[in-house]
């Protein structure tokens, strides 16, 4: 009981009101954020599947934490300078700066050797 209210009774209205809940096991939540924003990560979730009037929602509960490796630490920008600079191909001064932890001045300077 909840409230005074019947857990059972409170199905059998949702219900007749086309409304179902689903549990599910899911192991993690990530929710992928933009514009250079850390990702949200949940794990070990309590995830619900809803359908209601043909629509589904996921109702998500946990401890959510930062995961900022999704950040880069160079932009676009800092890529096309680097090629100028140096010469060195895009897809070669990606993987430097990838590697070296965007680190412009070290990518110039190996680069342009």
């Amino acid at each position: 009981m909840f409230g005074g209210i019947n857990q059972k009774q409170v199905e059998k209205v949702m219900q007749k009101m086309g409304i179902s809940q689903t549990p599910l096991d899911v192991k993690r939540v990530i929710f992928e954020m933009g514009d250079g924003e850390p990702n949200l990560v949940i794990d070990e979730p309590s995830v619900t599947k809803i359908m209601m009037q043909g629509q589904e929602t996921y109702q998500v509960a946990g401890e959510a934490h930062e995961d900022s490796s999704n950040l880069e630490k160079f932009s676009d920008e800092d890529v096309k300078m680097v090629v100028e600079k140096t010469g060195a191909s895009e897809k070669k001064v990606r993987e430097f700066l990838e590697e070296n932890d965007g680190d412009i001045a070290m990518a110039i300077i190996e680069l342009k050797k």
